[in-house]
């Protein structure tokens, strides 16, 4: 018989992150809405929550059960999460507090696992797992490089744990005894095999089978995003959850049946002794699921289930890009399906459907209607639900924007606290979040839902305690749920100078952290500069990147070029894989501070350029950041007007159009496009003739600064910068000089928000007035009557102590 919708058990009031259920009468679930719940059985499948646990404002994350004991014969409920503090509570209504709390861990807790007698092992953000008996620390099980995603208690002093850095590790006490590598990506669940093994779920999608020895007896594949849970039926069959929305039910190595829920995430997964199955979704809903008829829901609320899921809305994205004229009517849903969990898309009239083959019942049901995801006049999908906006926020250097989603009807903070929490950034950040959304969301009614409760602070608004803590030079931000695999710079955006005792005179510290997020920075206020600032000689680079990220992120995008009939002539040619082999290596050796073994010739800076003339411009982004690098390294190898109007043309940033496309790809596109410039100003550079940078300049000139993102301001910013030190070195057409101190004036008489485009600016514009004077070759009145009125009201505007200080010595030198 197929698992059918049992039961469904509404209570809380967001995602519901954990669930486990330890009797066939009692399931406890652990929600984003700072709550844990007991669940008790009723009568039939119907089950009413028994008792409410709450231990602070924050999310929980992680949730486990210890059996009962005289102070508890109920049992106990185990929770962890943001306040990275595990509350031990016993079973029963009227418990205000818990009887134990356990210290240790750093960070947030998101995983838990406890064995009849007692034991606890734990796993957190902090990258330890931590094991506990009788209530007290007894094992710090230290080696993980990323988040501990999921532990599993073993018999006697062994445990198992999975993280972010891909690898399982098995400890006996607080020593690593063996390392599993096999999975592509952070590992997110655990779960024991009686008589085999383990089995490990990833975001790879992959689940994998192994036996303690190490050997991967097989792969389960299905899933077609994050495997977030697993969970092991009594009789050995595996259930799983996950992004795609689906829990999955396994059985002799193949997926037996597919159960599609109304949600974004199925985020946790716990089999029951009878047989049944427990989730917990992102829509805030735990639900059981039975193969046994007698405890099957009634017709009715089957059919409300089947109809919830039905009416989700499907980007267009997630089933493929289709034609619409050649999909077929609903007639092709009488053929059936191949396999389990095929989904199928039919044209319904003018609606299109996605069907998905259910083996177990021997029919297509459907699963949703397939939506663009920008339309005009039309809201903006995001992972199947719809919103007023999605904004693209920029967080690192060579990264495509996060996604923001945002309804007009919405609390701006309850919007800033799920961007954050989902892409795991730091909560003090709330702030800055709010802003972007209120400044980017314009004339619209921010008031939202007054009942809203923050659940940080228990108020209506979240209140950072103080600033964001600053990242040490030199250290990555690691993504907790992807940790090293997603496409992200190897270290912060920082474009590298050399700091002198003082500090670097462009950001008034010893490092630059770059980013077009309200986020991007949280240094503390820059001394005022002395008035020797200016000539600022030496260039900002942007040649920090993850080169094997971006590397993979390139051959993904080829793969899916040449897997489909319509592309397959713009995939890379053998010769140009072997280029780009060598290119990679080159630079992940030179970013690295390494000395390269291999040696590059214009001929790979020309595989570069074909590739940015042939492939589409959602799919360049990898190409043009790794023109970016090129730029850096290798400069001497480029034939600098064939490589720009290649790059400028892949940006459809021309002289014809300058910046009026408001594509998303495109943003990112120019983004590293003004980043690859930077780096060709660089120190040594020969300028010549200057007909190429005329010509750049001439494009950016064209543009519109007020379109341009937070991210290509600053970029802009320092490229004029850079420009500026190479006047210092040589003397400059007075065409170049001439557009270039344009250029610059255009962005201080614009730029009255980024206190930092404007330092940047300002110091190339005293640089210009530098090198004119030493030169003994004056600019005409008109340029320095534009230029003092450009600046003369930026003191008012931004309080930034740089900006007020330097003001003063670029009018004495102008």
């Amino acid at each position: 018989m197929p698992f059918k919708l049992a039961a469904t058990l509404r209570s809380h009031a967001d995602d519901v992150r954990a669930v486990v259920s330890p009797s066939n009468n009692l399931i406890l679930s652990a929600s984003r809405d700072s709550t844990a719940i007991s669940w008790i059985r009723e009568h039939g499948s119907a089950f009413a929550p028994a008792a409410t646990f709450r231990a602070s404002p924050r999310f929980i994350n992680s949730v486990a059960y210890l059996p009962p004991s005289l102070d508890a014969p109920q049992g106990y409920i185990v929770t962890g999460g943001q306040d990275s503090i595990i509350n031990v509570w016993p079973i029963e209504p009227s418990r205000a507090e818990p009887s134990y709390t356990l210290l240790g861990h750093a960070d947030n807790i998101c995983a838990l696992h406890a064995r009849e007698d007692g034991t606890v092992v734990s796993g957190s953000w902090d990258k330890t797992a931590k094991v506990w008996k009788n209530f007290q620390l007894v094992h710090d099980l230290v080696g993980h490089a990323q988040s501990v995603w999921a532990v599993v208690a073993l018999e006697g002093d062994e445990y198992l744990t999975g993280s972010a850095d891909k690898t399982i590790k098995l400890w006996r006490q607080h020593k690593c005894i063996r390392t599993y590598h096999g999975h592509k990506d952070a590992v997110r669940s655990l779960a024991l095999l009686t008589d085999i093994g383990f089995a490990s779920g990833s975001n790879d999608s992959e689940i994998i089978i192994w036996t303690f020895e190490g050997d991967v007896i097989h792969s389960l594949s299905a899933h077609t995003s994050f495997v977030y849970t697993l969970s092991i039926f009594p009789n050995g069959d595996i259930a799983s959850g996950g992004e795609d929305r689906s829990l999955r039910i396994w059985r002799d190595g193949e997926c037996y049946q597919t159960i599609i829920h109304p949600a974004i995430s199925v985020w946790s997964v716990s089999s029951m002794p009878n047989g049944d199955v427990v989730t917990g979704a992102s829509d805030g809903v735990v639900r059981i699921f039975s193969e046994v008829e007698e405890r099957w829901a009634s017709a009715e609320e089957l059919k409300a289930f089947d109809d919830l899921v039905a009416s989700q809305a499907l980007p267009a994205q997630q089933v493929g890009d289709v034609k619409k004229s050649d999909l077929p009517g609903p007639e092709a849903l009488n053929t059936p399906g191949r396999k389990p969990g095929e989904v199928k898309m039919v044209q319904n009239g003018a609606v299109t459907e996605a069907h998905q083959w259910d083996s177990t019942s021997n029919q297509w049901q459907k699963i949703g209607e397939v939506v663009d995801a920008v339309g005009s006049g039309r809201k903006q999908l995001y992972e199947g639900r719809e919103y007023d906006y999605v904004f693209d926020v920029d967080i690192q250097d060579g990264v495509p924007p996060l996604k923001l989603p945002y309804n007009a009807n919405e609390n701006p903070f309850s919007a800033a606290q799920r961007f954050l929490e989902k892409n795991d950034l730091p909560l003090t950040y709330v702030d800055q979040v709010v802003q972007f959304i209120e400044k980017n969301a314009g004339g619209v009614n921010l008031g939202g839902n007054e009942e809203y409760m923050d659940p940080f602070t228990g108020a209506s608004r979240y209140r950072a305690s103080g600033p964001a803590p600053s990242v040490p030079p030199g250290s990555t931000f690691s993504d907790p749920y992807t940790g090293g695999s997603r496409y992200i710079s190897s270290g912060p955006a920082t474009p590298s100078t050399t700091a002198s005792s003082s500090g670097d005179p462009l950001t008034g510290s010893s490092r630059y952290v770059a980013g077009s997020a309200p986020m991007a920075s949280q240094q503390p206020p820059a001394p005022i500069p002395t008035p020797s600032v200016i000539p600022v000689a030496k260039v900002l680079s942007f040649k920090q990147a993850n080169v094997s990220a971006m590397q993979g992120k390139l051959y993904q995008f080829d793969q899916a070029l040449r897997s489909e009939i319509s592309t397959s002539a713009l995939a890379m040619y053998p010769d140009e894989i072997g280029h780009l082999e060598e290119a990679f290596t080159f630079l992940a050796q030179s970013s690295a501070g390494k000395t390269p073994t291999a040696t590059l010739t214009s001929a790979h800076v020309e595989t570069v350029v074909q590739m940015l003339n042939r492939w589409p411009a959602s799919q360049r982004f990898p190409v043009i950041d790794l023109a970016r690098l090129l730029s850096g390294f290798c400069a001497d190898l480029i034939d600098n007007s064939t490589f720009f109007d290649a790059l400028f043309r892949a940006a459809e940033l021309t002289i014809d159009n300058g910046s009026s496309s408001s594509s998303k790809a495109k943003e990112t596109n120019v983004l590293l496009v003004l980043r690859t410039v930077a780096n060709a100003f660089q120190e040594g550079l020969r300028i010549g003739d200057g007909a190429w940078i005329q010509k750049i300049f001439g494009v950016l000139g064209g543009a519109s600064y007020e379109k341009f993102t937070k991210g290509q301001r600053l970029a802009l910013s320092t490229l004029l910068f850079n420009f500026s030190c190479i006047e210092l070195q040589e003397r400059v057409d007075p065409v170049l000089r001439a557009q270039h101190v344009r250029l610059i004036t255009e962005v201080l008489r614009l730029e009255r928000v980024d206190a930092e485009v404007v330092y940047r600016a300002l110091v190339g514009l005293g640089n210009a007035l530098y090198a004119a004077r030493e030169q003994a070759a004056p600019f005409d009145a008109a340029t320095v009557g534009a230029l003092k009125t450009a600046i003369a009201a930026l003191p008012a505007a931004l309080s930034d102590p740089r900006v007020t200080g330097i003001v003063g010595e670029i009018l004495a030198l102008a």
